[in-house]
């Protein structure tokens, strides 16, 4: 565990220009307490000692703020930055390299027993206030945009805006060109604060510019036949 610990710290630093050292992370970070009590919670968890696990999570989401069932399966070098309000849910299943910002919620749509929440693949950014609900499956380095509400799968490196979530786009090698400021990196991964990628285009309000050219375009050749019936002496 103390291994793991070291890894999260280090990673805190390629995720958080504020961390300053590892004393301070170590005492401060409510994330990292809410990830060291639920390791712990989960250990219990597998033994079978469900109430002991339980009551173990309950006292870590006092203390913190974020709230974690022992059973969700957490990955390597996961990182809650702030922390607060953020649900993770009972099958809820995290990869390595993921963050999740404040007031994340990976929540079940039903009733039923079995898996009911999330698969979070390595790599995975959620901005603040998003919610991704029901058995799905968010791919590889996927970006969600702060306040997304995603009920459906996204595919690999996609990034997702909206209510309900729409695909936005992904991380153009494009956009490394027209931004050539070097991003920062974890475990070889980009990572875009928030979720917020750099090509976030939202496809609804690409789709109503298009359909204003269009009418733009319409007008103008309109506007060109009425002046040709006119040539030829007809009033449109």
């Amino acid at each position: 565990m103390l291994e793991q610990l070291k890894e999260d710290i280090r990673s805190i630093f390629d995720r958080d220009p504020a961390a300053r050292n590892a004393f301070e992370i170590i005492t401060t970070y409510p994330g990292v307490h809410a990830l060291i009590v639920h390791r712990a919670a989960n250990a219990l968890w597998r033994r079978d000692f469900k109430w002991l696990a339980r009551l173990l999570s309950h006292l870590g989401r006092m203390l913190t703020g974020i709230e974690i069932h022992p059973g969700a399966t957490i990955g390597r070098r996961f990182f809650i930055d702030h922390g607060m309000g953020v649900v993770i849910g009972e099958t809820a299943e995290i990869g390595d390299d993921v963050t999740l910002y404040h007031g994340v919620t990976l929540g079940g749509t039903t009733w039923n027993k079995g898996k009911r929440h999330p698969t979070l693949r390595r790599g995975v950014v959620i901005g603040a206030g998003a919610k991704v609900l029901g058995p799905i499956t968010i791919g590889e380095n996927a970006r969600i945009g702060s306040n997304a509400v995603v009920v459906k799968d996204v595919p690999d490196g996609a990034t997702v805006v909206g209510i309900p979530g729409r695909i936005a786009g992904g991380r153009a090698a494009t956009a490394d060109l027209e931004h050539p400021e070097p991003a920062t990196s974890t475990a070889g991964l980009r990572f875009d604060a928030y979720g917020q990628a750099r090509d976030l285009n939202d496809p609804l309000v690409q789709q109503i510019e298009q359909m204003q050219q269009q009418a733009a375009r319409l007008e103008r050749q309109i506007a060109a036949l009425e002046a040709a019936l006119r040539r030829q002496g007809i009033e449109p």
